[in-house]
């Protein structure tokens, strides 16, 4: 299993929203790139980077600042956030982003992600975000009027590389996983699922940890590892120990 520390980038700095609400900032880090740095001294293995300004505008708004991150860290970085043509994906990925994150153009324009995918095989993950299993799209202010099984075999047609799966009810909530949900999900997919939202504590990574058999990647976590519930060393030695 790995543990994706997010670095979530707004007005230039490190924040968490809470429920993807815009007006619910708490800022952690006025360098998201000194951020980035500390997790991966850490031993963290993958970054997991949002640009928020992105996401709710619809165009790239700190790519200078993810192509810094790129450069400064030796660890593969996922980057979602106001990807929706092929010019952005190209870009990012030229600075050195390892895997692209898209969302609202997977579900509104079919044919677009279709290509990226095509263009870049291996590399375009899907983030599903839902409230009570409805989708929702643009920075998680629209409603996509579909629910995630709806998009499923069309995504994995497309070519998608793998899932993220937020609960929004839980992101920045810190009220623990939606087991449930990614168990269903899991078992109705054959790309690798990545859950987002509510991971809490170790007990959180611990409880997740059974569904690595079902297809399970990993879990994101922002706001638990700022504030502390979650210990980044000790949850990373903890999966170590479960690997060996």
């Amino acid at each position: 299993m790995i543990l994706f520390p997010a670095v979530d980038i707004k007005d230039g700095q490190c924040v968490r929203l809470a429920q993807g609400r815009e007006d619910a900032v708490t800022v952690f880090s006025p360098d998201p790139v000194a951020q980035a740095r500390h997790w991966a001294d850490l031993g963290s293995s993958w970054l997991h980077v949002i640009d928020l300004d992105g996401a709710f505008s619809g165009l790239p708004r700190n790519a200078e600042l993810v192509r810094r991150i790129c450069s400064q860290v030796s660890i593969p970085v996922q980057l979602g956030g106001g990807i929706r043509d092929a010019a952005t994906a190209r870009a990012y990925i030229q600075a050195g982003v390892r895997r692209l994150i898209i969302g609202t153009i997977a579900l509104t324009e079919p044919e677009l992600f279709a290509s990226i995918c095509r263009e870049f095989p291996g590399r375009v993950g899907v983030s599903l975000d839902a409230v009570d299993g409805r989708l929702k799209t643009k920075g998680w202010v629209e409603d996509a009027g579909l629910t995630i099984f709806d998009v499923l075999p069309r995504l994995e047609a497309d070519g998608a590389a793998f899932i993220i799966y937020t609960d929004i009810s839980r992101d920045g909530m810190q009220t623990g996983v939606n087991l449930k949900a990614l168990e269903a999900l899991c078992e109705a997919t054959r790309l690798p699922v990545i859950a987002a939202g509510g991971v809490h504590t170790l007990d959180d990574l611990k409880a997740l940890a059974p569904l690595t058999k079902k297809g399970l990647e990993g879990a994101i976590s922002g706001r638990a590892i700022y504030t502390g519930t979650l210990d980044v060393r000790e949850a990373l030695d903890w999966i170590r120990s479960q690997a060996a």
